[in-house]
């Protein structure tokens, strides 16, 4: 028992529940032993959601919710008062072991990389004493067929490494076959921040069936009507929080670029790719996005 659960005097098995035949954790009580608050560990979750399958989290409904609060004895459901009648849209998400392992690798803290391993733990100790009761063997194996998949989910994030790349003076069609790799990436929305974003970078975008938003202190009024009246790809907006350039696609890829996109290739400069999604929502947080 962890120094976390020691205080409450709870098991972190206690804290797993079986529902629609898998075990799950509700993702207010993985939050409270990640030590956030339950509203950041949802949002990483639906900021994220294309990594969690419904066999990784999914949302209660009210029936469920309802039958877990009546045979609970435990931390979450007994100190919300009973959470039985909750508006639909306030059910909670439940998390399987995969989600918990896809979570923890997403928060990067040392929290918890150190509670994740109790509540794996944890769960391998309750598929112990389901196995030493049940002797159907079915649902281990598709236990272990769901972990399988959660390993091969793992190996393909480890082989998307940051893209990383510096253009010297004269690498023009370099630099410019890059920025289209990077923009073609994007599957609904590119988000290009650039105070000197010009004729340059319309031309190349005029052509994208995508939405695309640019944010510049400096878009010339009349090239905007100009371009506005023949194509309704792109939506401007105006803002001077920026010095840097950087791209943005479907709110989850974030490129850096050291040149203003009108001057790619004419001196030396670098594109960079941030994993890190902290990088992300800081910048749409200023743009209120």
């Amino acid at each position: 028992m962890n120094e976390i659960i020691e205080k409450e005097e709870v098991l972190i098995e206690d804290m797993i529940y079986e529902i629609r035949g898998v075990q799950v954790m509700l993702s207010s009580d993985v939050a409270k032993l990640y030590q956030v608050e339950t509203k950041a560990l949802n949002q990483t979750i639906k900021r994220n959601i294309n990594r969690f399958p419904s066999d990784f989290c999914f949302q209660l409904k009210s029936d469920e919710l309802d039958e877990l609060s009546s045979r609970s004895q435990f931390v979450t459901l007994n100190k919300n008062n009973n959470l039985r009648g909750y508006n639909i849209k306030y059910l909670p998400y439940v998390l399987t072991e995969q989600g918990i392992m896809m979570l923890s690798g997403l928060l990067k803290s040392d929290i918890a990389v150190k509670v994740n391993i109790q509540i794996i733990d944890a769960f391998v100790k309750m598929r112990r004493c389901f196995a030493n009761t049940v002797s159907n063997n079915d649902i281990l194996i598709n236990h272990e067929n769901r972990i399988l998949k959660l390993e091969k989910t793992f190996a393909k994030l480890n082989d998307k490494k940051e893209m990383n790349k510096i253009f010297f003076e004269g690498e023009l069609y370099d630099a410019y076959s890059v920025l289209l790799d990077i923009l073609n990436k994007a599957n609904k929305e590119i988000i290009i921040i650039d105070n000197y974003a010009g004729k340059e970078l319309m031309d190349l975008l005029k052509k994208i069936d995508k939405k695309i938003v640019i944010v510049s202190k400096n878009i010339n009024d009349i090239l905007k009507k100009k371009y506005e009246s023949q194509y309704n790809n792109t939506t401007f907006i105006n803002n001077n929080s920026f010095h840097d350039r950087f791209i943005i696609l479907d709110r989850n890829k974030l490129y850096s670029c050291g040149a203003s996109f009108k001057d790619l290739g004419k001196k030396c400069f670098s594109i960079n790719e941030f994993n890190d999604e902290t990088y992300l929502i800081g910048i749409l947080k200023i743009l209120c996005l």
